[in-house]
């Protein structure tokens, strides 16, 4: 679901591919070639089918049908499954492998309803993809999502508005085409690769320095941390061992990080808002290509909506604090009711009637 609803500009995994991909058949393993060190969407959906027609998957799924209800049935001991398309399903087990980050977070915006351009959702983007060429565009929120759109959005608006809440650590990706060398090289030994990845907290394996940061000097800190930008990606905080349970070391690596906005972004008041001042690695980390770049574009505006709320959504575009930004289309890159939201959309009741 993730990659078939999740077709915004950009949108691409942020593990490398040869790790973001299913470990449970060798053979696959050996097929499948990806393209690039990290997979775009379209290659990742084309992934999940080529799998589902490889281990003839389809004839077990029913597809345009929207779970309703699951009611367990105390006497016959088995769950009573409702569908949108009024199927009646009994079942042993009731497996909820709904996702924790499907439900699409639409926010109440007043005024949302005059608007009178187009509004998006990263998480639920047209198939048939956008246009934004010569339109002034909003994008509201700057998550992962945001993150990897907002350089490609900006490349084609006349001019790109920024709604900012809280700023957001992210790494730069330095992504690349593989070459067949690499991918054989890892093909080789596929299987070693699957296991140390098991072994590690994240489920993929990176390389971790276990030494304590606060036992580096600054000099050593810095150089770490520079060569573990320069490879990028998630595995940046793999840099020390200590970075997510000593604050101390946790403000090293986030003062880094920090520096290399200011030293990215040329206007000292845009740096100094995209610098996030939360812990570093707590929240999820993002990945990027280009993102504090594009704030040094001429058209690229960002408005902070930390402590003056958007306020509404006017007919030709947003207001805060008073002041109206003119737009012809919104981004909504407001992500999901996470982990909980796909189920309260399915009315589930257990023993004794309890939800």
């Amino acid at each position: 679901g993730t990659w078939y609803g999740n077709r915004y500009p950009g949108a691409r995994c942020d593990v490398e591919s040869m790790q973001y991909s299913f470990s449970f058949s060798e053979e696959l393993d050996q097929q499948w070639d990806w393209s690039e060190k990290y997979a775009p969407q379209p290659e990742i959906l084309s992934y999940a089918n080529h799998v589902a027609d490889r281990f003839d998957l389809r004839r077990h799924i029913l597809f345009d049908t929207r779970v309703t209800a699951a009611t367990f049935d105390e006497q016959a001991k088995c769950w009573r499954i409702e569908t949108d398309r009024g199927d009646r399903v009994s079942a042993k087990f009731c497996i909820m492998a709904v996702g924790c980050l499907s439900a699409a977070n639409h926010v109440p915006f007043k005024g949302r309803e005059d608007f009178k351009g187009p509004i998006y959702h990263t998480g639920e983007w047209p198939h048939e993809g956008v246009d934004f060429t010569g339109l002034r565009v909003g994008v509201i929120g700057t998550g992962s999502s945001a993150i990897q759109s907002i350089p490609i959005i900006a490349g084609q608006a006349s001019a790109l508005t920024v709604f900012q809440r809280t700023a957001t650590y992210t790494v730069p990706a330095w992504n690349e085409k593989l070459t067949p060398e690499y991918r054989n090289a890892i093909k080789a030994d596929y299987p070693a690769l699957r296991a140390k990845a098991r072994a590690r907290p994240t489920g993929f394996y990176f390389p971790f320095n276990m030494k304590p940061a606060l036992e580096a000097t600054p000099e050593q800190r810095t150089r770490q941390y520079e060569e573990a930008w320069q490879r990028g990606g998630l595995p940046f905080l793999g840099s020390y061992g200590d970075l997510l349970f000593e604050k101390a070391a946790n403000d090293t690596i986030a003062e880094f990080a920090r520096d290399k906005i200011r030293s990215i972004v040329r206007d000292p008041a845009t740096a100094a808002l995209l610098c996030p001042q939360n812990v570093f690695g707590c929240k999820r980390l993002c990945v990027d290509t280009g993102y504090f770049e594009t704030y040094n574009l001429p058209h690229v505006k960002l408005v902070d909506v930390s402590k003056t709320p958007i306020e509404r959504f006017t007919a030709g575009g947003i207001e805060v604090n008073g002041t109206e930004y003119p737009l012809d289309a919104i981004v909504c890159a407001t992500g999901f009711a996470a982990m909980t939201g796909s189920f309260d959309r399915i009315a589930i009741t257990g023993r004794n009637g309890r939800t």
